[in-house]
């Protein structure tokens, strides 16, 4: 029994080595009487590393995050600061990944903005955005901080709304944890690992671009961009109809320009059939995509370990087609656009 004995203490001794005293000395001295608070207990207390190195090796980064405090650091808000200091003014600020998730976030929406412009070349500059964001984006990173099992391991503290400063959410600080991880990836490997971490757990997911896509007026947003490429400007034709004269007719309605057809949409009426068939011509256009066979990213061109100064034996880089812009255009001038006046067609004599 003594051996055994023995041997659980030595247990918990060791389980709960990472554990700090609470309430701490150096607040039991500024007050005469201080109570414990379970909340606060537990937000003190850095997980074990066990938990941490687990989650490095949940994620396949057990090459990158070799010791616990990596791992606890990309795991820590800087607003777990504040808290720390108060109860603990005499020790040092646990490390924060507040450099790591500026530069990560960097890192993502650089690698996402050229994957969607190559991937999609005649987006719309404001859906390009839009698509960025619903890849790289805050509440993005926080699901798939909650997807890897970061939640247990974050280390934050809820702050109050400012006049300077909007209150920080949950999702805000979680949203840093994969932030951090892809600057770590960079840091301690090199641009192509990074590419590869963010593509793995951010560009692989599917997203509806075509939702992004609205048209107040898409009959006249087609015929600016028709007018844009030169050619001849877009005539609707009935393709089909039933039940003209009952309660649920249909119709068929398809958008040419000269021999060429554009788009097509039914509905209820003739109306909402050109409306729809013109919504499907611009989005033919808008979301034409690049073969993954063809395509190319403008960071591919860095080797692992690459100077970027010297030359190297490697393949030529030939970039993509480079898509054209939108067609601005609006109704009743309220964009604050002007629109270029045409010439009148000159009359043969």
């Amino acid at each position: 029994m003594g051996h055994v004995s023995r041997r659980l203490s030595s247990s918990l001794a060791v389980s709960t080595a990472h554990l700090k005293h609470f309430p701490p000395r150096e607040a039991t001295l500024r007050t005469k009487k201080a109570t414990f608070d379970p909340e606060t207990w537990a937000a003190l207390q850095p997980p074990p590393p066990s938990a941490l190195m687990a989650f490095a090796n949940r994620i396949g980064l057990r090459a990158v995050l070799t010791t616990p405090t990596a791992v606890q650091r990309a795991c820590t808000h800087k607003s777990f600061l504040d808290l720390h200091a108060r109860y603990y003014p005499l020790s040092p600020p646990p490390p924060n990944n507040a450099n790591l998730a500026v530069l990560g976030n960097a890192l993502m929406g650089l690698f996402a903005s050229e994957h969607l412009h190559a991937t999609y070349p005649h987006l719309p500059t404001r859906v390009l955005k839009a698509a960025v964001s619903a890849h790289v984006g805050p509440l993005t990173c926080a699901g798939v901080a909650q997807e890897m099992g970061a939640v247990p391991l974050l280390r934050w503290h809820r702050q109050p709304a400012t006049p300077t400063s909007p209150a920080l959410l949950h999702s805000e600080a979680l949203a840093s944890i994969p932030r951090a991880l892809a600057a770590l990836v960079y840091q301690e490997r090199c641009l192509a690992s990074a590419r590869k971490f963010v593509h793995s757990f951010f560009l692989n997911r599917r997203v509806d671009v075509r939702a992004m896509l609205k048209f107040r007026d898409p009959k006249r947003a087609l015929m600016e961009t028709v007018a844009k490429f030169q050619r001849e400007p877009p005539k609707s034709r009935l393709l089909k109809e039933t039940g003209r004269f009952s309660n649920s007719p249909i119709f068929v309605v398809g958008i040419y320009t000269g021999a060429d057809k554009l788009g097509e949409g039914f509905g209820s009426s003739l109306k909402m059939a050109e409306y729809r068939a013109a919504e499907d011509a611009l989005h033919r256009l808008y979301l034409t995509r690049t073969p993954p066979h063809v395509l190319k990213l403008p960071s591919s061109t860095f080797g692992e370990h690459a100077d970027i100064y010297k030359l190297t034996d490697a393949a030529p880089y030939s970039p993509g087609e480079l898509g054209e812009s939108e067609a601005l255009y609006a109704s009743s001038g309220r964009s604050g656009v002007l629109a270029p006046r045409r010439r009148a067609p000159e009359v043969e004599s």
